[in-house]
Order: structure tokens, then C-alpha cells, then sequence
């Protein structure tokens, strides 16, 4: 090593804004042979109708319900749903909280967002028409949860290794009356920016990425993709509007399609990295539905290969006890990506 300090070699942390935490960058490590587990779950052959799937069009749910014969998308109350919107408010067990045992009313609804009939169409193999489609879908949820609820949470699961219980290609949305400890952490992170600077902090950081493009996946007039300065995962990417906006709601057509143009230059170069269905958690965030001014949409993929289609990053004993760390530094994980789209 040399004297200087260089970030593609010597260890280093870097701070995530939106959450105040920190991340350990550990280059050196990348060289480390690797004994441990693999998943072996290379290739796909999955057909375009499972009989067996509780999601494709026309079968039985595993709640009892039958599915129409869907010929797009498809929504309906989850089955199992994490929330439920009567749910009876929560107590301590006496008059005088007990800041130990404390507990408190978690209402709200859960719904599934089938993105495709087809059992092996997933966003990756969507055309950007029918992306759109599906961001169109994910306008109108919003819009009709959002007058109910003050935290709605649009995701997908993609991939058994990430934790999705199905491979029919769809999402999620979990609604709630109250703010979840991350959009807690980011409404405040955000809001602090915007006093002490007067701008928003994510369209700042938009126009700096797009100037160095040196963790840059793809940009175009209205979006840009980029693998974060902080990325705790190997290929963590993060979906930004170049200009403010707070929710998917203020998307016009025009921001709306090339939303869905970007989605399908990053969603199939997961897919060519290692060649191989790209599982990773995903979510968009938008504002708050009670009058927060400064936040800023975005969208999180997590994705957790590590080195091949068969090494996932797990999150180890260090991490989960002291602090969370990568070896694989940002900018050669955007390297890596940006050479299967070129």
C-alpha cells in the first residue's frame, strides 16, 4: 500500500446522509479467496403460466380467493396481510407508560401488485411501454392510499435468495398510519439539509453525480441511476429525479416514460451482470402524505450478489454487532455495470 490515501485501495468510511449512518469500504478484501456458501440458482427456466401459482391468472390463492383472468396488471388486498386497518389500538398494560414494554397502534392495509398475467415477464423483460404501465399503477395506488395514510410503501422482492415467497413478477404496497423508522430518519435527514443549505438534498446530489459520472448506471433528461457514495450493497443503486419532486404524483407523461426507460437500461444490466434473474429488495419513497415540503423522491434497489450469480453478501457478525462494511468499492461496481450496457 501506498503512503497516500487512495479510496479503490486503502479502508475508509463514508456516511450515508439520508440516514446518518456510516459504511466501512474495505478494497484490499475484494483479493480474499472464498470458501463459503454459494446459491446454486444459475439460470431460468421458468414458464409463462404456473398451475401452481397462487398469482398467475385464473388459480387459486393461497387464501381461497380465484384469480381473475387477468390480461395486465393485477392489485388485491394481500391475503396475509402484515397491517390490517381495524386493528384495536395497542397498550402498555397501565395508565403510565413503561418505556420497556411500550407498544403502539399500528393500522393500515396491504395490498399485491401483480405486474404481469405472465409467470416469466418480470420488469427486466417489460418493454418500456409496459413498464409504464406498471408505474401508472403505481400512481393510482398511491393516490387513493395516500388520502388515508400517512406512510405509503410502494416495493418489490425480487428472487428467493432476497426473500420473495413467489417468482411471479410482482410488488408490494404497505400502507400505515404512522412513519416507519427509515422515512423517519430520512424526512428529518432531508429537511435539516434543506435548512442549513435552502436546497434539496437529492437533487444536489443528483446534479453532482451527473457531473463526475464516475458512479453513474444510466442518465437521460428527467432521471439519473447511480450506485451511492455510501452503497452498503455491492450493487446497491438509487433512482433520482434531476429536478424537484415529491411524490410519484407530480410525475408528468413525459418523466413518467423516461421513469420507465431508465428502469429498463438498469433492470437489464442486473440481469446481464452475472447472467442470471438479478434478485434484490426495492421501494420508492415518496413524501409523507402530511405536508412535508422538502423531501425528495427516490428510488432504493438492493440487490445482494456479491462476485458471480451464486455469492450473495450476507450481512456477517461484525456487521450486525459494530458497523456495517463492503469490500467492493461503488465506483468499480458502477464499472462493472456500465460495461454489460456499452
Amino acid at each position: 500500500m501506498t503512503d497516500q490515501f487512495e479510496p479503490s485501495v486503502h479502508p475508509h468510511r463514508r456516511r450515508n446522509p439520508l440516514t446518518g449512518d456510516w459504511v466501512i469500504v474495505s478494497p484490499q478484501r475484494t483479493t480474499r479467496p472464498w470458501l463459503g456458501a454459494t446459491d446454486n440458482t444459475v439460470g431460468d427456466s421458468t414458464p409463462s403460466h404456473d398451475p401452481d401459482c397462487y398469482l398467475c391468472p385464473g388459480n387459486e390463492r393461497a387464501g381461497g380467493v380465484r384469480n381473475p383472468t387477468y390480461a395486465s396488471t393485477f392489485v388485491f388486498e394481500n391475503d396475509f396481510a402484515a397491517l390490517l386497518p381495524n386493528t384495536p389500538a395497542a397498550t402498555s398494560g397501565g395508565e403510565i407508560p413503561d418505556r420497556l414494554f411500550e407498544s403502539a397502534a399500528a393500522v393500515g392495509e396491504c395490498r399485491v401488485i401483480c405486474f404481469s398475467p405472465r409467470h416469466d415477464m418480470p420488469l427486466s423483460k417489460m418493454t418500456v411501454a409496459e413498464i409504464g404501465v406498471v408505474i401508472d399503477l403505481w400512481k393510482t395506488q398511491f393516490a387513493e392510499l395516500s388520502d388515508r395514510y400517512e406512510w405509503v410503501q410502494i416495493f418489490e422482492t425480487r428472487g428467493a435468495v432476497s426473500g420473495s415467497s413467489n417468482p411471479h413478477p410482482h410488488g408490494q404496497i404497505w400502507s400505515s398510519d404512522f412513519l416507519p423508522d427509515e422515512a423517519v430518519r430520512e424526512v428529518g435527514s432531508q429537511a435539516g439539509y434543506h435548512e442549513r443549505h435552502g436546497s434539496s438534498m437529492l437533487v444536489d446530489y443528483a446534479a453532482r453525480e451527473a457531473e463526475t459520472g464516475e458512479r453513474t448506471i444510466v442518465v437521460n433528461d428527467h432521471w439519473i441511476v447511480v450506485i451511492p457514495y455510501w452503497a452498503y450493497w455491492p450493487y446497491e443503486t438509487l433512482v433520482l429525479p434531476r429536478r424537484p419532486r415529491r411524490t410519484l404524483l407530480e410525475l408528468d407523461a413525459v418523466e413518467s416514460e423516461s421513469l420507465a426507460e431508465v428502469l429498463q437500461t438498469m433492470l437489464t444490466g442486473f440481469d446481464r451482470l452475472f447472467d442470471t434473474p438479478f434478485p434484490y429488495c426495492s421501494g420508492w419513497h415518496n413524501a409523507p402524505t402530511s405536508g412535508v415540503t422538502d423531501f425528495q423522491l427516490h428510488g432504493h434497489y438492493f440487490p445482494p450478489l456479491l462476485r458471480s450469480a451464486d455469492v450473495a453478501k450476507i450481512p456477517a457478525s461484525y456487521e450486525l454487532l459494530a458497523n456495517l462494511q463492503r469490500d467492493l468499492t461503488p465506483e468499480a461496481a458502477a464499472i462493472n455495470l456500465r460495461a454489460v450496457l456499452s
